[in-house]
């Protein structure tokens, strides 16, 4: 009896210990990944209604995979995400017309439609301009959460203090780990957690 119990301890703790690793493995998945699994443990809530809630995280979406493609210098991902994002936040724009609670991020969805034109419209394959306009970009994104009061999505907001000539940029990630979309591999890790969204 003592052997059987003896193995099925060992056998938990490998399972345990396999579960583990597979975590630590998944912590090198994309971003919006990231998102999905945590949208599965609190649902999403903002002050705008349901329908609001999803364009939110659908723009919020679009605007991962944009950064998600800077931090790879991937300039064809990058102007395609970028077109993505004015797209969804456009449509997002033209719903909240009808919302009393979305006047307030109106110049935020401007903002967000008018770099994501900018970021779309350069084509270079360092993706330097491209993050030109993500500066910007990724202000107004922070803005437009926090007028929304989004809660339950686990952002951080990251500086990293030597983008642009050291005039430092923001930018925001699912996950406390830096992955700069501002310098990319040449600097991938630069960077801090300033503020988390909860």
């Amino acid at each position: 009896m003592k052997l059987v119990y003896i193995a099925l301890t060992v056998s938990l703790l490998a399972i345990v210990s396999c579960n583990s690793n597979t975590g630590n493995a998944g912590s090198n998945t994309s971003d919006t990944t990231n998102a999905q699994q945590k949208v599965a443990a609190a649902p999403i809530q903002s002050k705008l209604n349901d329908t609001g809630t999803q364009f939110l995280m659908a723009v919020f979406t679009r605007y991962y995979d944009l950064k998600n493609a800077l931090v790879a210098t991937k300039a064809d991902n990058a102007g395609t995400a970028a077109t993505a994002l004015e797209t969804v936040t456009d449509s997002f724009r033209t719903y909240i017309q009808k919302d009393a609670a979305g006047a307030a991020l109106k110049p935020y969805l401007d903002t967000i439609v008018t770099q994501s034109k900018v970021a779309a419209s350069f084509k270079d394959e360092t993706c330097e301009k491209q993050r030109l306009a993500f500066g910007p970009l990724s202000s107004a994104m922070y803005g437009l959460l926090k007028a929304a009061d989004l809660k339950n999505a686990h952002v951080y907001q990251e500086y990293c203090p030597m983008a642009f000539n050291d005039k430092g940029a923001h930018w925001l990630s699912d996950d406390s780990d830096i992955k700069n979309p501002y310098f990319g591999k040449k600097m991938l890790e630069c960077g801090e957690v300033t503020d988390v969204l909860r």
